[in-house]
């Protein structure tokens, strides 16, 4: 938390944007947090990064063109339909 990277005004923006009051002491107190937020992520820019790619594996089927039913036999088991199409129940 040397330089501050987050402005108490800063947070006051933010805030205002999300339409929330914040008093002087709140303010203050994430402006701290927000800090402490941003030096945590600056910790995960020194992890070392690794060459390894995941291996992956194609574990779905082939596509395959097959017949599909026609509009009659489709609609054979359906309980209730009009002109051709499913019908469904009333939603209002």
């Amino acid at each position: 938390m040397s330089d501050q990277p987050v402005s108490p005004e800063e947070v006051r923006h933010v805030a205002d944007l999300a339409r929330v009051d914040l008093s002087d002491e709140e303010v203050d107190r994430f402006t701290i947090q927000f800090d402490e937020i941003l030096e945590a992520f600056e910790t995960l820019d020194e992890v070392p990064e690794t060459d390894s790619e995941p291996e992956l594996e194609n574990v779905l089927r082939a596509d395959e063109v097959r017949e599909s039913l026609d509009q009659e036999e489709a609609l054979r088991n359906a309980p209730h339909t009009e002109d051709s199409y499913f019908k469904g129940p009333r939603v209002s």
